[in-house]
């Protein structure tokens, strides 16, 4: 008796043995098997859907070079090449322009339309005609306080303010007293917003420091003539991932000790923060942005389906350091964060 319980027992063990190997074949394989489909499927150039072609227009207020929107538009491509979408991207950072690039999509009679209110006064009217039109309307990265009074679905993006006012705590936690912060686009209500907000919540001083985004020798110039001047400044806030660099190469310059901290991620910034040239900066998920206002556009012609409640659905901000940054690296290098 006591053989045959033996051996049943040996059998049991065989048969977990089997089971057990089957399984972790399963587990090691079965993930990379659906991504090497799913790569594959995206190559091919298929969609995960069947629903109709349609086509969604996306216009921002990007200027040229601008690598944060390249990060938007990667999300957006992304996301249209699941849903069967023919995406249009065009941009300008003149508002009235934006707004003509608007009208441009209004007249192709596009199925959806993703904008940024960066100025919102010259886009009000435009958004009008497209709501008119019948035309669903999603706003990403600005203009959330504008978005529902425009017409739109939702707004898809941080609250410039909050995230202003998580850059005035992070530089209280480091012992700053004295910050510059600088603003590279003139009339983006979006700018203001953090740098106001920034200033809210900071216990030390802020000035505000116009320049011109679209001439980075003038940027970097503007910096460090600013930090020659007053040797007391101890912190630079930049608000975009492309004007980290040059406020960096303005501290050498200058001699100055200021700490260098930036809005929105970037390799280069993910390997400055590794490396200790800038010290931390806000992440709104740029990728995510764009992914999110198109599917979600998807999903209201698909099921009329609509996220967030009439509310701004957050993507930031997050605070990355030196700490964290390492984890993020692949993802900047491959564009998507």
């Amino acid at each position: 008796m006591a053989r045959a319980r033996t051996g049943v027992r040996a059998l049991g063990a065989l048969l977990a043995a089997v089971l057990g190997a089957s399984l972790a074949g399963c587990s090691s394989t079965g993930g990379k098997r659906a991504e090497d489909a799913r790569k594959a499927q995206a190559a091919a150039g298929k969609a995960a859907v069947n629903t109709p072609r349609w086509t969604f227009a996306m216009v921002t207020h990007s200027g040229d070079g601008d690598t944060f929107w390249d990060i938007v538009q990667n999300g957006a491509k992304q996301a249209a090449a699941k849903d069967n979408i023919n995406f249009l991207y065009s941009h300008s950072d003149e508002g009235q322009q934006q707004a003509q690039l608007v009208q441009a999509a209004i007249d192709k009679k596009v199925d959806g339309l993703i904008v940024t209110l960066a100025k919102p006064d010259a886009m009000k009217g435009v958004l009008a005609k497209a709501t008119a039109a019948g035309i669903p309307v999603i706003t990403v990265n600005s203009g959330s306080e504008q978005s529902k009074p425009y017409g739109a679905l939702t707004h898809i993006g941080q609250d410039e303010t909050i995230a202003g006012e998580a850059v005035g705590d992070e530089l209280d936690k480091r012992g700053k007293k004295k910050a510059l912060c600088v603003l590279h686009e003139q009339g983006n209500v979006g700018h203001e917003q953090r740098c106001a907000g920034t200033k809210k919540t900071f216990d030390g001083s802020l000035q505000n420091l116009y320049v011109d985004g679209t001439n980075m020798p003038d940027v970097q110039a503007s910096i460090e003539a600013k930090l020659q001047a007053d040797p007391s400044i101890d912190s630079v806030v930049t608000l975009g991932a492309p004007f980290a660099d040059a406020a960096v190469q303005a501290k050498k310059t200058a001699d100055s000790k200021a700490e260098i901290d930036t809005f929105d991620l970037n390799a280069k910034v993910a390997s400055g923060l590794k490396a200790g040239t800038l010290g931390f900066a806000v992440d709104q998920q740029p990728f995510l942005q764009g992914y999110e206002a198109l599917d979600l556009l998807w999903l209201y012609q698909y099921n009329a389906d609509v996220l967030g409640g009439g509310r701004p659905v957050l993507t930031g901000p997050q605070i990355i350091t030196k700490e964290n940054a390492a984890e993020l690296e692949d993802y900047t290098e491959r564009g998507t964060r």
